[in-house]
């Protein structure tokens, strides 16, 4: 297994040698690429992933399931976000300093080339944030990144612009979600629901981004949603918006972006939603066993609409990497890609999570080096 690197000197050094890091079935790409020089190209061929024309993974086979056209990703929704409430801002305080948007973007971006050197093919991410203390309804902080009639906010398009390119140039795919249930302030209403996504859209088009795949939203199927369009009934319209906007102005196989929303519960993904997606997103955190998992999967590829797409759980909190049998390994063995979730919970040490704010960006908490190890025996990942 991969021995791990658990500190900034490591990180740093793998970024400042210039040099390649060499992940089995990628192409070489420097550490550092020039920003309109797009490195990394993303498609969806069949029910499998391709990063720059070739399979994920090419030829990689574990305890006997396929692993080449599998996306791994791990949700790491807040790397750039800001809180905009000044009474709840002070709680994200550093150790050493008070709360920083900036630092905390700078700090993830560091953090790629060690994430990438594990085997990690995409990070998720959204546009407004998701709850920086795990789960719960009361979020009265303020992260979204639009302003309430859908305008992108201009510190978060520069720190959206600065992670993608940061992605782009460490050969890793972004799956960039637009909306947040829980975020605030909230939309107010449809038209700025569709000025928001326009705008995100338009700018990754412009910018020439060929390594983002879309996440419509987070969860759509909660009740609380407060737009119909969101939410799993209409749906499909924002898929296909977004799918005839970008058409003709990616530089990909499909010459648009491939787009997708997520579900939770997916006891019945619509029909509609299920053949207009370019990929199915479902969340692991409601099964209670890897079994579950392995019956949801089957289960959404027998559901009517569903016509071949690659599977993908972009987040899944169980864990349980040290036994034989989990969500991972079950996901591995029904051809489905997975995200790892991991938030720290209040009784827990900085290292821990990915989500809760202010996060330690390196591999240096048990839960994160057991789902990077796991993940490098699995995808047989080799470094330089």
């Amino acid at each position: 297994m991969t021995k791990f690197m658990n500190n900034r000197r490591d990180v740093l050094r793998l970024m400042g040698t210039g040099s390649a890091v060499m992940l089995a079935g990628f192409p070489t790409v420097p550490a550092f690429a020039a920003a309109s020089a797009r490195s990394t190209v993303v498609d969806v061929v069949g029910d499998a992933f391709h990063i720059n024309g070739k399979l994920t993974y090419p030829g990689r086979v574990y305890r006997g399931s396929k692993i080449e056209g599998l996306l791994f990703t791990s949700r790491m929704v807040n790397c750039i976000a800001n809180d905009q409430n000044p009474e709840t801002r002070g709680m994200w305080a550093y150790r050493d300093g008070p709360w920083d948007p900036e630092r905390n973007t700078n700090e993830f971006i560091a953090a790629l080339p060690l994430y990438r050197a594990h085997g990690l093919t995409s990070v998720a991410f959204n546009i407004q944030g998701g709850s920086p203390m795990g789960y719960g309804w009361h979020q009265p902080w303020q992260m979204s990144g639009y302003t309430a009639d859908g305008q992108l906010l201009p510190d978060y398009r520069d720190r959206l612009i600065r992670v993608l390119d940061a992605l782009d140039a460490a050969g890793m795919v972004a799956i960039l979600g637009l909306f947040y249930i829980a975020a605030k302030p909230a939309l107010k209403d449809e038209a700025a629901v569709l000025r928001a996504a326009d705008e995100v859209i338009d700018l990754v088009c412009q910018k020439g981004y060929t390594h983002v795949l879309i996440e419509v939203g987070n969860e759509v199927d909660l009740a609380p949603w407060a737009h119909d369009i969101i939410k799993p009934a209409r749906a499909h319209e924002l898929v296909s918006r977004i799918q005839t906007r970008s058409k003709g102005k990616i530089r990909n196989r499909q010459g648009r972006l491939q787009v997708s929303t997520s579900i939770l519960w997916h006891s019945q993904i619509p029909a509609k939603l299920l053949e207009s997606v370019d990929y199915v997103l479902f969340h692991g955190n409601a099964m209670a066993t890897p079994d579950s998992l392995r019956s949801r999967a089957k289960d959404i590829r027998a559901m009517p609409g569903y016509h071949g797409q690659p599977l993908l759980i972009n987040e899944d909190d169980h864990f349980d990497f040290e036994k034989f049998d989990n969500d991972l390994n079950a996901a591995v063995q029904e051809y489905v890609g997975w995200g790892y979730f991991d938030y720290r919970q209040i009784t827990e040490p900085f290292e821990d999570g990915y989500q809760s704010l202010p996060v330690d960006w390196g591999i240096n908490s048990a839960r994160k080096k057991g789902f990077f190890n796991a993940l490098a025996e699995i995808t047989g990942t080799t470094k330089a």
